[in-house]
């Protein structure tokens, strides 16, 4: 009855082929230019898992109490000094903040008066007081530095100190540490090079942390969510402004950009590169594979005309539904071309046979629609059900998929009986002289039959190893591990995970009080999986008030040294010269003071002696190397010694409310310890601060979540499609025998495939988990085709037609989309190779594995 129906419509469209080929094409092209006027993508990720699984409602809860990261751009500063990026920090921050289109909000929590007036109470005490007796032992050294501010100051500074060397009051030695630093300066300054002071070492007398030579500027910019790169413009404009400022390598700076937006846009770009060799490599497969299965341009011709115009209806009629595509539904295009070119090959190969054997091209149209109708219409239907399984389920990405694909299944088998028989009307394919299918398979048919023991016995041991090692296969739910690491943004945030300071894989609880928050935080702090556990009351410093009385008597003794009543005024560049002669030789006056310090003296003053007989340009270079970071010291200088007591009432109110919410709610933040970026490390510190606060959110426990809501979508959508495929199939073939025959190819080659996956250490993951809806579709189709065809008598399945149907049909979609393969980014390329994994196996069973099982 259905062949007869689809027969119909065949000879109609045939017969109407202008009309039907017209009508077609034109609702295609109205189609193409409504989704060019309106077609809209969400490449917001926030949104692909549904808002009512109660991970997403903690975080969204989480997130409205404490918004923070939501359109957030990290600029990552690394200095050649931390006085080289302190100045880069300071320089940058007002360029960004005066474009007020684009960037509404800037957070430099590391120059809030709590850290950068208050930072030496968060030290012990004992190193409070080492590092103001640092400060007041360097007073006669920063007095005339304070008070000059330039090369010529700090000459003065030098040889003030060694006239205290030449009087006894001092030892030469004690200026050994400059000395060094100053001339290794400035000898790199005579090389060409570029050089940088520490004078945070220099007057600290030590080496310095290499953690003070970054600073951390959170800017929150426009997004345009339309666009495949949302936050595209805002950093480009945070490099421009970097570049303008010329805050580069060869100015000791290095900006980078990391955070949300630049992860997600960089991902996305990433998606975008070697895209044009895979779309070449794509669409010659594809061609080179109907070519061999049809051997007809103008056959091709007709399918791929088909195939674009179902491409712009269905994703018209996706903005119809959606509105907008996200990031997963986008990819119902592959999922569209794949299926829907195994539509069009398995109508034209069987047009072929049937034109072979009545050589009318009318009648071989109308016979063939016959001849597949009913395959095709299973096919399309066990393959649209199989999608629309995805729509009850909570991975919302893929239920919008789901949704659209499925509907791209109607359209495809639509398309498949009227426009394409009625194009390979217009264009009348010239006729067959051989037969259609593969007559040299003849053995290998008849061996399939008569050792149909051997078949399943093989199968059967693939099938139960497969079965063993599935149990092994993981799946990934790292999102960094999609990412390329070569990436700026991916590369700067690997980097930020080697300091728990920076990290952003921590854990927060939300804590109904302060007083909450500060049990909450004590039960967490004495698990072995934490490294330390952080409040607001943990910002409030312990012994304040001895800490204040010493910074308040070196504040005193200090105070006129770092803000002298009366400054130099800037030196030109004979009096720089004067000094840097005058320092020479008060460094060889003294040298023979102290026989060991000899060398380092010499060498020093021959130093500057060269660069006061150098060109000016020269001392100029010498003044950039140590003078900027001189006057940032002393500005950091001045505000730390004026520390004032630090409360929760006097936290800046910015900083405060990352903490505590106006109703009095509080933030506990967990640090890993261990590797942050480490997954076994992040499931065992998400394990055990949950056993304390189940309630908690974080990084670490929404990646986890989120792979296990993925997973058991598929795992709903798996067991809803196989129910409803053998509902599906019970009605239609009323045999229990031929359902069985339609899915046990599919589940063995569901199994070799995961099986493979996990021998190969092929990971699953939230990218090349998608290509398992191609997968079930793909082997649905081609194991009812198989199936009907054995219902209608035919055994040598792999001589006919349709053999050749399914072998080029799989061979198109999976060297077309095979290609992903090669792209850079691991993502897809896990996916292209998932898919040439799982269409190979779909491939063997439904080949050497069906035509054993319907061989009498």
């Amino acid at each position: 009855m259905r062949s007869a129906l689809i027969g119909r419509v065949v000879a109609f469209c045939v017969r109407y082929a202008a009309f039907v080929v017209s009508a077609v094409i034109a609702l295609g092209f109205v189609a193409g230019f409504e989704t060019v006027l309106h077609f809209a993508l969400n490449s917001d990720t926030s949104s692909l898992i549904s808002a009512s699984v109660p991970w997403r409602q903690r975080d969204i809860a989480f997130d409205r109490a404490f918004p923070g990261t939501d359109g957030m751009t990290l600029v990552v500063i690394d200095g050649a000094t931390p006085e080289v990026a302190e100045g880069a920090a300071q320089r940058l921050k007002p360029v960004l903040a005066a474009n007020k289109a684009l960037i509404r909000k800037i957070r430099d929590i590391q120059d809030e008066p709590l850290f950068a007036q208050d930072g030496l109470l968060f030290l012990p005490l004992a190193d409070v007081k080492k590092t103001t007796q640092q400060l007041i032992t360097a007073q006669p050294f920063l007095g005339p530095l304070a008070q000059d501010p330039s090369l010529r100051g700090l000459m003065d500074a030098l040889s003030t100190a060694l006239l205290g060397v030449q009087h006894g009051q001092a030892k030469l030695s004690d200026l050994k540490t400059p000395m060094v630093a100053l001339s290794d300066a400035f000898g790199r300054v005579e090389d060409g090079k570029t050089a940088f002071l520490s004078w945070q070492t220099l007057i600290g007398g030590g080496k310095a942390d290499p953690s003070r030579n970054r600073r951390i500027i959170q800017v929150y910019g426009a997004q345009h969510f339309g666009q495949l790169t949302p936050g595209a413009q805002t950093s480009a404009f945070i490099r421009q402004a970097a570049r303008r400022l010329h805050l580069d390598p060869a100015h000791g700076v290095t900006v980078r950009l990391s955070g949300p937006v630049p992860l997600a846009d960089e991902e996305f770009a990433t998606l975008a590169e070697r895209a044009g060799l895979m779309v070449t490599l794509m669409i010659a497969f594809i061609l080179a594979s109907l070519w061999l299965a049809v051997r007809s341009w103008r056959i091709i011709l007709c399918i791929v005309s088909t195939l674009l115009t179902g491409l712009a209806i269905t994703t018209a009629l996706g903005l119809v539904f959606l509105g907008t595509f996200n990031v997963i539904s986008i990819a119902f295009i592959p999922l569209f071309a794949g299926i829907g070119v195994d539509f069009g090959i398995q109508f034209s190969v069987r047009y072929r046979a049937e034109r072979r054997r009545l050589d009318t091209l009318d009648g071989a149209l109308v016979r063939a629609g016959e001849a597949i109708g009913t395959s095709l219409s299973l096919a399309a239907a066990a393959t649209g059900a199989a999608f629309f399984s995805f729509l009850p389920t909570n991975y919302a990405g893929v239920a919008q998929l789901g949704l659209v694909a499925g509907v791209g299944m109607i359209v495809a088998f639509t398309l498949a009986v009227t426009l394409l028989p009625a194009l390979l009307k217009l264009v009348r394919p010239q006729g067959e002289a051989e037969e259609i299918g593969f007559a040299a398979l003849a053995p290998l048919d008849r061996w399939l039959i008569g050792r149909r023991r051997i078949v399943f016995a093989t199968f059967g041991m693939a099938a139960v190893a497969a079965a063993v090692s599935v149990p092994l296969l993981r799946f990934d739910s790292n999102p960094m591990d999609l990412r390329s690491a070569t990436t700026e943004s991916v590369a700067t945030l690997l980097d930020l995970f080697k300091n728990p300071d920076t990290s952003p894989n921590t854990i927060d609880v939300l804590a109904p009080s302060l007083a909450e928050a500060r049990k909450v935080a004590a039960r967490l702090a004495r698990l072995p999986e934490v490294e330390r556990v952080i409040t607001l009351e943990s910002f409030i410093p312990e012994q304040q008030t001895e800490k204040l009385a010493v910074i308040s008597d070196a504040s005193m003794l200090l105070d006129t040294t770092l803000a002298p009543f009366t400054m130099k005024p800037p030196p030109n560049d004979a009096q720089t010269v004067e000094s840097l002669r005058a320092t020479a030789k008060a460094l060889r006056d003294v040298r023979a003071t102290d026989v060991a310090m000899a060398p380092v003296a010499t060498r020093f003053a021959d130093v500057l002696d060269r660069l006061a007989n150098g060109a000016p340009a020269l001392r100029q270079k010498a003044s950039d190397a140590v003078v900027p970071g001189l006057k940032v010291l002393l500005s950091q200088l001045s505000g730390l010694l004026s520390a004032q007591p630090v409360t929760l009432a006097s936290m800046p109110a910015d900083f405060r409310r990352d903490w505590l919410t106006p109703d009095g709610r509080a933030r506990v933040e967990a640090v890993p310890r261990g590797d942050s970026n480490n997954n076994d490390v992040l499931a065992k510190f998400s394990a055990a601060v949950r056993s304390v606060a189940p309630d908690a959110n974080g990084e670490p426990i929404s990646v986890a979540e989120s792979g296990d809501t993925i997973v058991a979508a598929f795992i709903e959508a798996g067991i809803l499609s196989l129910l409803v495929l053998i509902v599906l199939l019970a009605i239609v073939l009323r045999s229990l025998r031929d359902v069985l025959l339609a899915v046990i190819p599919l589940a063995t080659a569901g199994l070799l495939t995961l099986g493979t996956c996990a021998a190969i250490g092929l990971q699953l993951n939230f990218a090349n988990i998608i290509a398992l809806p191609l997968l079930f579709g793909l082997g649905v189709s081609f194991d009812i085709y198989f199936v009907m065809a054995a219902r209608r008598g035919e055994r040598h399945l792999l001589q006919s037609s349709l053999a050749r149907a399914v072998l080029f049909s799989a061979m198109t979609t999976a060297t077309g989309f095979g290609a992903l393969w090669i792209s850079s980014h691991p993502g897809t390329a896990s996916m292209g190779e998932l898919l040439m994994i799982s269409l190979a196996w779909t491939l063997v069973s439904v080949l050497l594995l069906l035509p054993a099982l319907v061989g009498d």
